[in-house]
This record gives C-alpha cells, sequence and structure tokens, in this order.
C-alpha cells in the first residue's frame, strides 16, 4: 500500500471521529493513459479540504463540486465514469484516451462506519492485510483480516468492490552508518517505510534521516517486534558480527521477503560459518543474500546502497535471476 493511501484512510477515521461527514473514491479501473493506478484512494469534505488523489489533478475539482452540490454519490456509493466522451476527456485534461471508473462512497460519522474505519487503520499500523468489500446494490460495506493481499477486484455485474488494503512495504535497516543513510533516503523515494535499529544510541542520535523510525535497540528483539511480515526487506549493514548475526539469527526466521547483509565473499562465507555453528539451518541460510546487492562494481556508500536497492526490487518483482545475468554480462563486457 502506498503512504498516500494509508494518508487517506487515517484522515477519513479523523474526520469521522470529530463528526465531519466525507467521501471516499476509489480507483476500480482504468482504460488507456492513467495518472494514478488502479486502487488509488481520494478523501474529501463538505469544507472542500481533500487528501489524496484519484487522476493526478485531472478529475479532482470536478468530483468535489458534483460531490458538495449533491449530483454524485448524494444517498449512497456509487459507481462513476469520467473520460467516455471526447469533450469530457479534453475538458478535464485526461491523458490521451484515458477513462477512470470510481466508487465513491459517502461516509457518515455513526458508530458503525467509525468502528469499520477504526479496523482499518488498526490492521494497517499492525502490518496485517485487511479485505474491504463494498456492494453498491445493497449498499452493505464489510471488513475482514485475511492472510495476503490480493488484486482489487471490481465486478461490474453484481456492483461489488473487493479492495485488500496491505502493510506499506517496510525496509528495515541494522545499523545507522553511511551505507544506511543513503539507503535510507533512496528507499524513501521509492515510498518504503524505512526503520533504521541501532544498540549504538550515539550513531542513531547522529542519523538524521527526516521519515526514518529510529530504533535503539538490539536488532534480534526489534526485528522481533517490528519486522517479519511479507512486505518487509531486512538489511544488516553495521559491519560488526555481534549486531548483525544477532539480527541476521532472528531475520532469517521470519516472512520477509528480502534478508541480506553486507561484507565482501570471504567475510560472507565466515557469517555463513558462525550461523551454522549457532544451529541455524542450511533451508534459512539459503534466504539471505550475502554479499548484499547486484554486482554493479559499488565501492562508495551512495553505489552499494543502489546496489542494495537494486537487488531488492528485483527479488520484489521476482526477477532476479535474469536481473543479475544481465547485469553480470554487462560488467564482463
Amino acid at each position: 500500500m502506498q503512504a498516500v493511501d494509508k494518508e487517506v484512510l487515517s484522515q477519513v477515521l479523523k474526520w469521522l471521529e470529530t463528526s465531519t461527514p466525507c467521501w471516499l473514491a476509489t480507483v476500480v479501473q482504468t482504460w488507456g493513459s492513467s495518472p494514478r493506478p488502479v486502487g488509488s484512494l481520494l478523501a474529501c469534505n463538505q469544507q472542500g479540504q481533500i487528501v489524496g488523489s484519484l487522476s493526478g489533478g485531472c478529475v479532482e475539482d470536478d468530483l468535489l463540486e458534483k460531490l458538495t452540490k449533491g449530483e454524485l454519490a448524494a444517498d449512497g456509493a456509487q459507481f462513476f465514469q469520467y473520460g467516455i466522451t471526447a469533450e469530457e476527456t479534453e475538458k478535464l485534461g485526461l491523458p490521451c484516451g484515458g477513462h477512470l471508473y470510481i466508487v465513491v462512497e459517502p461516509q457518515q460519522p455513526d458508530a458503525t462506519t467509525i468502528k469499520h474505519f477504526r479496523t482499518l487503520n488498526e490492521s494497517l499500523q499492525n502490518r496485517t492485510c485487511a479485505e474491504r468489500t463494498v456492494n453498491l446494490n445493497s449498499q452493505t460495506t464489510r471488513v475482514r483480516s485475511v492472510d495476503r493481499h490480493q488484486p482489487l477486484h471490481w465486478d461490474e455485474a453484481s456492483q461489488t468492490l473487493t479492495h485488500t488494503y496491505g502493510p506499506r512495504y517496510q525496509l528495515f535497516i541494522i545499523g545507522a552508518g553511511m551505507v544506511s543513510k543513503y539507503l535510507a533516503e533512496m528507499a524513501l523515494m521509492l515510498d518504503y517505510e524505512v526503520t533504521v535499529c541501532d544498540p549504538r544510541e550515539d550513531l542513531l542520535a547522529d542519523f538524521g534521516n527526516p521519515g526514518v523510525q529510529l530504533i535503539n535497540d538490539m536488532p534480534d528483539d526489534a526485528v522481533r517486534k517490528h519486522a517479519r511480515d511479507q512486505a518487509t526487506a531486512i538489511v544488516a549493514l553495521t559491519h560488526d558480527p555481534r549486531i548483525d548475526d544477532m539480527g541476521l539469527m532472528e531475520a532469517l526466521t521470519t516472512n520477509a521477503f528480502y534478508i541480506g547483509a553486507m561484507g565482501s565473499s570471504r567475510t560472507s562465507a565466515s557469517r555463513r560459518e558462525r550461523l551454522t555453528a549457532l544451529d541455524v539451518s542450511d533451508t534459512d541460510l539459503n534466504k539471505l543474500h550475502a554479499p548484499i546487492g547486484l554486482p554493479i562494481g559499488s565501492k562508495t556508500p551512495p553505489e552499494i546502497a543502489i546496489a542494495i536497492l537494486a537487488e531488492i526490487t528485483a527479488v520484489r518483482k521476482q526477477q532476479l535471476a535474469a536481473t543479475r545475468q544481465q547485469v553480470e554480462a554487462v560488467s564482463a563486457g
């Protein structure tokens, strides 16, 4: 889930808890060029406050005008289409050939609706998945916990929207050194939620990257509390085996989609020997990416950070083998 969409759901709850009615709009389908993907969210209220985006600015003003005038979603959730005619596309500034299909829901500050959005926000806070179903025919909504994220599904025949809200991708960094600073900054640009853990309080105090959660704790305890789900990548970057190994032993028992450790081939081999001696199984060790990062010849901290993020991206997109072969082929000339 993108950070902006998490912000939308949080704002909806804030409005409802302060007795402010509002609307929630979801992109359920697109055709042609579209500035925002399916699943994008927007919320607004009668006072004209808007959070989130459906089109990058093309339709937001028109949508707000229709809602505040009572021309759309006045009596209940409604399906609506933008870009059906060439005239409308030109008027709104939609990209050439772009069609945008949305579901708009009025939200009233009653106990049932507030509980509904509290459940959603608590699920995101706890980094678990929640499936929300909206039936426009019966004007009913429900939310339930699910094990994994599924793509948004819009059934036009039954007028039913099923949308899974999952945790934002997290990069959990062990160690607050120079590589970590560059890596954290780059990961924030890619919309990761970034957490840096280090038991050395002085290094954390000097970290200084805005938007990064800092944890002064032993890495195994921090991983256990904050980094166990499938939307998390864990990297150990301290070069201190007393810290890195402790975090890795716990990380390798999690469902994290990526686990890596910085160090040369010799250092990585020694680390595997130590972890084996500490009863880490071969199955768990096979999850470890070490040496960390794609082999792009990186030497400086920012170059190493790029290599790490490139490998994490390839794993996340399930294209690591092909990507690594291409990089190695280029490196070999």
